[in-house]
């Protein structure tokens, strides 16, 4: 009877896994070597603005778990050089942790200039797309960093209008103040 329940319990786990994966897989990109960050996602095809592209799966965690893996998982990326932190804000209470495997979204890298943004829709997260991009052009987000740890994250996007750290355009003021330079607005003119 128990190796019953066992056999069961193990069935159940790799169909919530393979659904977990099937949910993180999207035929409209796939990962690359980039130039932003070590791997990247790409189109495999055109994308029309606002196309659902992908969904960004993971684990759902309260917040005070939350706190506890996006500082682990920076002290490690400061010793190794993988990205920091794959933590999305879900709710008061609750957060999505992306860093697994299945997780193809978790490697579309920030860009000052995104050409995709997250929307959240319940406890889901889907990367839509911000215009139209061409097949084979690297997709892209701004992370939403916070400004007060701008200095833990250089940003390499490369384009014109970067501001050198990933943080969230809304914040862009902000960090050119604590820099003491001119406005963001007036760097991409």
């Amino acid at each position: 009877m128990a190796k019953s329940k066992k056999r069961t319990g193990e069935r159940e786990l790799h169909r919530k896994m393979m659904e977990l994966w099937e949910r993180g897989q999207s035929e409209l990109c796939e990962v690359r070597g980039s130039s932003i960050h070590g791997r990247g996602v790409y189109a495999t095809r055109a994308i029309v603005a606002e196309e659902m592209i992908i969904e960004y799966v993971g684990e759902t965690i309260p917040k005070e778990e939350s706190e506890k893996r996006g500082v682990e998982q920076h002290e490690r990326a400061v010793t190794n050089g993988d990205a920091a932190v794959y933590i999305f804000n879900l709710s008061k209470k609750y957060d999505l942790d992306g860093n697994v495997p299945w997780n193809v979204a978790r490697l579309i890298n920030h860009s000052c200039e995104p050409n995709c943004e997250a929307w959240a829709k319940g406890k889901k997260i889907f990367i839509h797309s911000l215009r139209d991009i061409a097949e084979g052009e690297e997709l892209s987000f701004d992370y939403g960093f916070d400004v007060e740890c701008y200095e833990d994250h250089p940003c390499l996007c490369g384009r014109k209008s970067c501001v050198g750290y990933i943080v969230s355009r809304t914040q862009w003021e902000i960090l050119d103040e604590k820099l003491g330079r001119g406005k963001s607005s007036e760097k991409a003119s």
